[in-house]
């Protein structure tokens, strides 16, 4: 059987590992799996079942009811929640928050450890998240490890709420990624940091496409090194 290839892809909120993630994936025919959308919708049942975000341990009586799936449709992954396919209600400013508050919980993330890394086993990937080339793909040939500056980040954050109609300014996106690194390095199990042979990656200042292109570039490279 081939070995498949895995793409790690780390960082903090805002960095752009989703937009890489999935320009990575078009430009290699891989499958792009998004690990924070599966956060996203645990966090959105846990608004909709009344957990206070406050106390997010407060999930984890709720998850064996709960019907969570990820469905690889078009190269790409869906996740239904309770047989609803989700969308952008799992991209507001309130799910980010939550999805932040339940990925701290140590039942949430070994619920989600194996859908994961099952699709790894038998795919080839790039995921993005908080600890996957330190958690969920410490075998992944390729760890990248995304860097922008929190102002550069809350910028590109605030563009996408306005473009969605929410009534947000730039400080309040500010405020929250900055209490999201905090909360997401802070926090005692796996913990967002870049592996110890990562490859940082610090697109403040280049365009999505500029970005993939440098991504493009270490990925071929370290390919190539592999097979050697």
């Amino acid at each position: 059987m081939t070995k498949t290839i895995n793409i790690a892809i780390d960082g903090p909120s805002g960095s752009g590992k989703s937009t890489l993630a999935k320009g990575l994936a078009s430009a290699l025919g891989y499958i792009y799996i998004d690990t924070g959308a599966l956060y996203r919708a645990i966090g959105l049942y846990a608004a909709r079942h009344g957990v206070s975000a406050e106390h997010p341990e407060d999930v984890v009586p709720l998850l064996p009811a709960m019907d969570l799936q990820m469905r690889l449709e078009d190269g790409g992954n869906a996740v239904y929640l309770d047989g609803v396919r989700l969308g952008e209600e799992i991209r507001t400013s309130t799910a980010s928050h939550y999805a932040s508050q339940v990925s701290k919980v140590p039942e949430v993330r070994a619920f989600l450890l194996e859908t994961q890394q099952s699709i790894a086993r038998q795919n080839n990937v790039i995921m993005d998240g908080r600890d996957i080339g330190t958690v969920i793909l410490p075998d992944a040939q390729v760890k990248l490890y995304m860097e922008a500056s929190p102002a550069q980040r809350a910028k590109r954050r605030l563009a996408e709420l306005l473009a969605k109609g929410e009534n947000i300014t730039e400080e309040q996106v500010l405020a929250d990624i900055q209490k999201r690194d905090a909360n997401d390095a802070g926090r005692e199990i796996a913990p967002a940091k870049p592996a110890e042979d990562a490859i940082f990656l610090d697109n403040s200042s280049l365009t999505p496409e500029e970005t993939v292109q440098a991504a493009l570039a270490i990925v071929e490279k370290k390919l190539r090194t592999a097979c050697v």
